[in-house]
C-alpha cells in the first residue's frame, strides 16, 4: 500500500477575513471622507512575490561575477606593459632577524642583483610576469605602520630561537587595528636547530601569529633558494587583499622626488612626487597630506610614463608622451584655510577699569620687592658633619632652628657635646630661603656653597656633587609621589563613588555650581545643541546632512580626471625646504590625497576601547597622539559614554572622567574632518626613545558632529536626619538656606530608587524638609543630580616623528649578523 501524503490546499482557496471596523469614525477619517479622500491598498504590496530557488541563484551568480570582475580589474593593474609593481613591506617581529637575508634570498631566487645598501628594492619577476617593490623597515613603530599602511603584502620574518618581544607584539598588535592587507610568515634560523625540534618550533610559531591573523595557516622559510621561491611565487600567484578606508583615498609612492625653491623665499618651493597613483583618483582641486608636515596645493599633474626600455617591449607609442593630466580650477580648488575667523566683536567684552588696572600695578611692584628682598637674604649656614651631602643634610636636626626639648638638652653634659666635637670634624653647608641645604661646592672662595672649617678635597666634592645632581630635590620628589598617589586614589573613587563631590564649606554651592542644571530625565528632557557655545565652535565646519555629503564627496571622487594606475608626476606648491631635507632615496616617501572638506576643522567622535596591556589611569584631556586613518595629531580628547543606538534621545551623552577598562567610550577632539569609518589608535606622545612607544587604546571613528552633548555630572550627597513617613530632614547637602533656595526646583534620588524633591529649609546650617514618594530608610543616601556641558580644547596640532618610537636604542639596529648594513637614519 502507497504511503499516505500529507495534503495542502492551495493558498488562493483560503479564507480572507473582512478587516476589523470600528463602530465609530474617527474624526480625522471622517475629515478625509469629508474631503472625497478614499482608501486604497497600496500598489506595491501586490506586485511583490515570493522569490523562488531560481531567483535566489541567479542573484548570487550575479553577486559572484561582480566580485569576479572587481578582482580581475585589480589583478590587470598589476598585469601589462605599464604595470604597478606590488608593494611588499619586510617588517622584523625578532631582534636576530635579518630582513637583508630575506630580500637577498628572494633576488637570489630569480637571478637578480642584489645591494644590500639599498632598503627600497625592484624585483622584476620576469618569470611570473609581475614586478615587486620591496621594501624593508628597521624596528621603529612610525616606520612600520607607515609602511603597513600602503603595503599590498607584508612579511612577517620570525625567528626559531627568539622570541618575539614586546615591541614586536606592539606591532601585529596596531597593524591589526589599522587594516589587514595580506600577509606572509618566514621563520628564519630553522637550519640552526636540532632537526627533532622542527615539527614543535613550526607549530608554535603557527599557533602564535594564527591569534594575530586566523587564516594564517602556512610558515614559510628563508633558508634555502627553493623555499624563497615559494614566498615569490605566493605573492605574484595572489591578489592583494583589499583595505576599505585605505581605497577611498588616493595615494603615491614616490619613486623620486625633487625639490625646487622659490625665487622669493628659499626656505618654500615647488615638491614634484614622481609615482604611481593608487587608491581612488586624483583630482588636481584637492589637497595632498604629507605626513609630519599637513597639507599643500596641487600646481598640476603630468604624466610620467615608465621608460621604454623598462616596460614590456622596445616601441615607443603615444602613451610614452609626457602631457598635463589636470591642472586645478582656481574657483573649485579646496582652500588652505583650516578653520574660519570668528568675529570676535560680535560678542560681549568686559575692559578692565583704570582703578583695576592701577591695582594690579601696585600688586605687581610688592611682589616685585618681596622677590628682591629674598634675593637679598643674608645667607644661612648648617653646621653639619664632614662630607655630608645636601641630600643628607636634610635628614640632620638643627637644634636652634628645629629646637630640642628641655629633656633631651638636660641629658646631654658639656662634657660630652665637647668630645664629641673634637672626635669628629664638622662643616657648614648654605642654606637657602626655605631652609634646605644648597650643594654648590664651585663657590667656596666667595664663601657660599659648602663652607668647611677644614679644606675638603675637589675630587670628593665633584663626586658628591654629581651624586646629588641625579636625586630630585625633597619638594619635587614629594610632588611626584603626591601626583601619582592622587591620581591611583581619583581612579579608584571613580569607580567606586562615580561623580560624586563634597559641597565646599568656603565658598556657596550657588557660586561654585552656577554653570550647572538640574534634569528631570537624563535621556528625554531636551537641551537647546546651540546654547552657551564657547568662541571655538565660530571656527569650525558643519554639515546640514553629513551622510548626504558624504554620499556626494565620494561620487565626486570615483569621477576625478586622473585615474589609478597611471605613473604621474605631481607638483606641489609652497612646500617647507624641510620636506627635501629630511627625504632619502632609501627612505619610504607617501603623499596622500584629501577628499573635499577634509582639511577643515570639525569636531571629531570615535569610538575607543582601552589596550589591555595598558594599565595606567587615563584621565580625559590627557595629551594622546591620535592616529586616524593616515594622519597624526597630538590632542587631549574628552571621554563619554557610548550610548549610540540606545538611550540618548536628546543627543545628550555623559562625560567620563577616565577611560576605564573593558568599556567601550567615546573619544572627542578637534581635528580635521574624515569620511568614511578609518581604524583609530592612541598613543603616548613620548619623546624617550629608551621607553620605546606605548599603545593606549584603539578603535574606529564614529561621526562628524558639532551637536552631540557631553554633559559632565556631579552628583551632590546628603544623610537623611529625622524620618516621618514620606517626609523626612536631610543634611549634609547644603550649608546655607541660599543654598537650598537656589537648588530646590531640582529633583532628587536616593541609591534606592526613591524620588523627591525639596520642601523649605530648616534653620540656617543647611537642614532641609524633603518629600519622597516613598518613606526613607536610615541606610539611604539623597542624591541631586546637576549637569553642565563641556567642550575640548583648541589644542590640535600636528605630531611630527622624530624617531622616538623604536624598540630600543640596541634592538633598532640588531639585525643578526647583517646589522652593520641595516642602520641608518630614516629622518
Amino acid at each position: 500500500m502507497a504511503a499516505s501524503t500529507a495534503f495542502h490546499h492551495r493558498s488562493t482557496l483560503k479564507q480572507t477575513n473582512k478587516p476589523f471596523k470600528r463602530r465609530y469614525a474617527s474624526k480625522n477619517s471622517l475629515r478625509d471622507k469629508s474631503k472625497g479622500k478614499t482608501q486604497r491598498t497600496p500598489v506595491k504590496g501586490k506586485v511583490q512575490r515570493k522569490h523562488t530557488k531560481a531567483d535566489r541563484r541567479n542573484t548570487a551568480k550575479l553577486e559572484q561575477q561582480k566580485k569576479r570582475e572587481q578582482l580581475m580589474m585589480t589583478a590587470r593593474l598589476f598585469m601589462g606593459r605599464y604595470r604597478v609593481s606590488k608593494l611588499v613591506v619586510v617588517v622584523p617581529l625578532c631582534i636576530d632577524v635579518s630582513t637583508v637575508d630575506i630580500v637577498r634570498g628572494m633576488f637570489e631566487c630569480m637571478d637578480q642583483p642584489f645591494e644590500a645598501s639599498q632598503r627600497i628594492h625592484t624585483l622584476e619577476a620576469a618569470r611570473f610576469k609581475q614586478t615587486l617593490r620591496v621594501i624593508e623597515v628597521e624596528r621603529n613603530l612610525t616606520a612600520i605602520l607607515d609602511a603597513a599602511r600602503i603595503a599590498d603584502y607584508i612579511v612577517f620574518g620570525l625567528s626559531a630561537k627568539v622570541e618575539v618581544d614586546a615591541f614586536g607584539e606592539l606591532c601585529l598588535t596596531s597593524i591589526q587595528n589599522q587594516g589587514i592587507p595580506s600577509v606572509f610568515t618566514v621563520v628564519q634560523h630553522l637550519d640552526t636547530v636540532p632537526v627533532k625540534r622542527h615539527s614543535g618550533i613550526r607549530k608554535s610559531l603557527s599557533s602564535f601569529i594564527q591569534y594575530f591573523f586566523p587564516d594564517q595557516d602556512k610558515l614559510f622559510t628563508a633558508d634555502s633558494q627553493q623555499e624563497s621561491l615559494n614566498i615569490v611565487r605566493a605573492i605574484t600567484s595572489q591578489v592583494p587583499r583589499q583595505v576599505q578606508w585605505r581605497d577611498t583615498h588616493p595615494y603615491i609612492v614616490a619613486d623620486q622626488v625633487e625639490f625646487a625653491p622659490d625665487l622669493s623665499d628659499q626656505n618654500v618651493g615647488r615638491l614634484a612626487i614622481t609615482g604611481y597613483l593608487r587608491g581612488m583618483p586624483l583630482s588636481a582641486n584637492r589637497l595632498i597630506h604629507i605626513p609630519n608636515y599637513g597639507d599643500f596645493q596641487i600646481e598640476k599633474i603630468l604624466s610620467a610614463p615608465a621608460a621604454a626600455e623598462d616596460a614590456k617591449g622596445n616601441d615607443m607609442d603615444t602613451e610614452d608622451i609626457i602631457k598635463v593630466l589636470a591642472e586645478p580650477n582656481p574657483a573649485e580648488q579646496d582652500s588652505l584655510a583650516a578653520s574660519n575667523e570668528p568675529d570676535v566683536m560680535m560678542n560681549e567684552q568686559t575692559w578692565p577699569e583704570d582703578e583695576e588696572l592701577a591695582g594690579w600695578e601696585a600688586q605687581m611692584k610688592k611682589m616685585e620687592a618681596k622677590e628682591a628682598e629674598a634675593a637679598n637674604k643674608t645667607r644661612m649656614l648648617k653646621k653639619v658633619p664632614k662630607g655630608t651631602s645636601a641630600y643628607q643634610a636634610n635628614w640632620i636636626v638643627n637644634s636652634e632652628s628645629e629646637g630640642e626639648s628641655d629633656m633631651d638638652s638636660d641629658m646631654v653634659s658639656d662634657d660630652d657635646e665637647e668630645a664629641r666635637e673634637e672626635g669628629e670634624e664638622y662643616e657648614y653647608i648654605e642654606l637657602d630661603e626655605r631652609g634646605n641645604p644648597i650643594e654648590n661646592p664651585d663657590t667656596h672662595a666667595e664663601g657660599g656653597g659648602r663652607v668647611s672649617q677644614d679644606a675638603v678635597e675637589l675630587d670628593e666634592a665633584d663626586a658628591l656633587s654629581n651624586y646629588s645632581e641625579q636625586l630630585p630635590d625633597v619638594d619635587e620628589d614629594k610632588r611626584q609621589l603626591d601626583e601619582y598617589l592622587q591620581r591611583q586614589r581619583d581612579t579608584r573613587d571613580d569607580l567606586e563613588f562615580p561623580d560624586e563631590v563634597d559641597t565646599p564649606l568656603d565658598e556657596p554651592a550657588r557660586v561654585r555650581f552656577a554653570r550647572y542644571r538640574g534634569l528631570q530625565s537624563f535621556r528625554t528632557s531636551p537641551w537647546d545643541p546651540y546654547e552657551n557655545l564657547p568662541l571655538d565652535y565660530a571656527r569650525i565646519f558643519q554639515f546640514e546632512n553629513f551622510k548626504k555629503t558624504q554620499h556626494r564627496v565620494l561620487s565626486n571622487a570615483r569621477d576625478a580626471a586622473v585615474k589609478p594606475g597611471a605613473r604621474i608626476q605631481v607638483f606641489l606648491r609652497n612646500v617647507p625646504r624641510d620636506v627635501m631635507d629630511t627625504y632619502h632615496p632609501n627612505a619610504l616617501f607617501v603623499c596622500y590625497g584629501l577628499l573635499q572638506y577634509e582639511h577643515q576643522m570639525s569636531v571629531l567622535h570615535f569610538t575607543i576601547q582601552r589596550h589591555a596591556d595598558y594599565t595606567k589611569p587615563v584621565r580625559s584631556k590627557d595629551p594622546m597622539v591620535l592616529q586616524y586613518g593616515f594622519r597624526r595629531y597630538l590632542v587631549r580628547p574628552l571621554y563619554s559614554q557610548n550610548t549610540r543606538g540606545g538611550p540618548g534621545t536628546n543627543n545628550v551623552h555623559k562625560f567620563e572622567r577616565f577611560l576605564h577598562p573593558g568599556r567601550v567610550s567615546v573619544g572627542t577632539v578637534y581635528a580635521p574632518i574624515q569620511f568614511g569609518t578609518v581604524p583609530v589608535s592612541l598613543f603616548l606622545p613620548t619623546t624617550d626613545s629608551t621607553k620605546g612607544p606605548t599603545l593606549v587604546a584603539t578603535g574606529s571613528t564614529l561621526e562628524i558632529n558639532p551637536l552631540r552633548i557631553l554633559a559632565k555630572r556631579i552628583i551632590l550627597t546628603g544623610a537623611p536626619y529625622k524620618i516621618h513617613k514620606r517626609s523626612a530632614v536631610i543634611r549634609y547637602m547644603f550649608f546655607n538656606p541660599e543654598d537650598i533656595a537656589w537648588f530646590k526646583p531640582v529633583q532628587l534620588t536616593t541609591k534606592m530608587g526613591r524620588i523627591g524633591h525639596i520642601r523649605e529649609s530648616l534653620g540656617t546650617h543647611g537642614y532641609m524638609k524633603c518629600i519622597f514618594d516613598d518613606q526613607l530608610k536610615q541606610m539611604d543616601t539623597v542624591c541631586m543630580y546637576l549637569y553642565k556641558r563641556v567642550f575640548p580644547k583648541w589644542d590640535t596640532e600636528l605630531w611630527r616623528d622624530h624617531g622616538s618610537w623604536v624598540a630600543s636604542s640596541t634592538a633598532a639596529s640588531n639585525y643578526g649578523d647583517h646589522g652593520d648594513e641595516m642602520v641608518m637614519d630614516m629622518q
